[in-house]
């Protein structure tokens, strides 16, 4: 049965993170062939992250992984394995950006609104299919951030439109945390204060990206 649930989570990850590429293709104004390449690093950078997430719970159950391996893969990541699967492809990211191989601005600036509808139709698929109607108010939440991003798409600087929706979900999420017991995105618990420390980091991204990006 976990085993069932974990392939089953999978299936789910997928299909939400190919409607969010597939999303990206309709509504982004980048020529074809950048289009192609922010969605194959996005697929990459996403493939790592999983990667490093698993790596994490390797690290955090270490003495379990020794013993029987499989028991850890099949073992529900927690968010201490997502802090670390986040730090981990943070410093491959930036490890990329120094060997010139990945442009961090424009793989940003694509990157979002493929997280967004790919978070959308998971949380979608969580509330309508499996009847998980805990996950209710966070996909109101999508909803909204979603709409104002199609919205405001032409409207603002690209830069601009980044930081109002990273604002929206952050303030979106803490408020979820006081509301009920916990907050995720694809299933991984996050705590108030790494919610606060991601924004700090990324709005620093934003504000100075200049000298961080050139």
């Amino acid at each position: 049965m976990a085993y069932t649930a974990i392939l089953t989570n999978i299936g789910i990850l997928i299909l939400s993170i190919l409607a969010g590429l597939f999303t990206f293709y309709l509504i982004s104004d980048l020529p074809k062939e950048e289009k192609k390449k922010q969605a194959e690093e996005i697929t990459s950078q996403i493939i790592n992250f999983i990667l490093f997430i698993w790596l994490g719970k390797i690290i955090l159950h270490l003495g379990i992984f020794i013993q029987d391996p499989l028991a850890v893969l099949a073992y529900p990541s927690n968010s201490h394995a997502l802090y670390l699967g986040l730090l981990f492809t943070s410093l491959a990211i930036a490890y990329k950006k120094y060997k010139q191989k990945i442009e961090v601005s424009s793989f940003i600036l694509s990157f979002v609104p493929v997280f967004l509808v790919a978070s959308f139709v998971y949380e979608f698929i969580e509330v309508v299919w499996r009847d998980n109607f805990y996950h209710w108010k966070y996909l109101t939440l999508l909803l909204i951030l979603l709409g104002a991003y199609l919205i405001l798409h032409n409207r603002l600087s690209k830069w601009k439109l980044i930081w109002v929706t990273l604002t929206g979900w952050i303030a979106g999420q803490l408020l979820l945390s006081y509301l009920m017991p916990y907050t995720t995105a694809f299933g991984y618990t996050m705590a108030p204060w790494f919610l606060i420390l991601f924004y700090i980091a990324s709005s620093s991204l934003i504000f100075f990206r200049k000298k961080v990006f050139k």
